[in-house]
């Protein structure tokens, strides 16, 4: 029986795009590496930041390291609220809440972050708890924070689903036993959430309302 929902922050509740690219380029250009915020691929946003100074931009363990603190420089200064709740977000989690459903955010974002961003948005009224890394990685796998979260709450993983764009958000809920259902509004698409075996697909906040409800029954 379906009874805790788990949702993404990024791509899925808001879309944190531009602050999360302008970090980025701001990061990048301090290390030598001249980018314009525009020229930063949304791939960056999903995984861990250091996975992507690693893997995209191909920069050494070092450098990759600095590109991160460079980074939350930017983003604790004020980028993390360049950012914007997507229509139907705030209805569809109270309607979800009303229907007795206990909601919570899992994000591979610092749960510092995630806390201030929900915080400032009003989106914290309607969720038990927000379940995010910590600064040195921690908890940054998907899986990994699925489980903590779970566990935190004494709720079995059977009993939850995740809600996200990415695959990792698929990937994690999969590997502890969750649902997930996977957003097509964000930054993942058809295919990458397919790929990572996703079966259930909303377009819009209120697919996902209806499609839990569905689940519920």
């Amino acid at each position: 029986m379906i009874t805790t929902v788990f949702f993404d922050l990024d791509g899925t509740l808001t879309d944190s795009r531009p602050g999360i690219l302008s970090g980025m380029a701001h990061a990048l250009t301090a290390l030598g590496i001249p980018t314009r915020a525009d020229a930063v691929p949304d791939d960056v946003i999903g995984p861990p930041l250091y996975d992507s100074f690693r893997g995209i931009y191909g920069l050494d363990d070092k450098t990759a390291r600095e590109g991160v603190r460079l980074y939350r420089e930017y983003y604790s200064a004020g980028g993390l609220f360049e950012n914007e709740v997507y229509p139907g977000v705030p209805r569809m989690l109270e309607t979800l809440a009303e229907q007795g459903f206990r909601l919570a955010l899992a994000t591979g974002k610092p749960h510092e972050y995630a806390r201030r961003i929900v915080s400032h948005f009003g989106l914290d009224a309607s969720l038990s708890a927000v379940f995010g890394a910590e600064f040195d990685g921690t908890r940054g796998d998907k899986a990994e924070l699925l489980a903590y979260a779970a566990a935190a709450l004494s709720v079995a993983p059977s009993d939850c689903v995740m809600v996200g764009d990415r695959r990792y958000d698929i990937e994690g809920a999969l590997s502890v036993g969750a649902t997930p259902i996977g957003v097509l509004f964000g930054y993942g698409d058809r295919e990458e959430l397919a790929s990572a075996g996703c079966r259930l697909y909303a377009d819009s906040p209120a697919d996902v309302a209806r499609i839990l409800l569905d689940l519920a029954k």
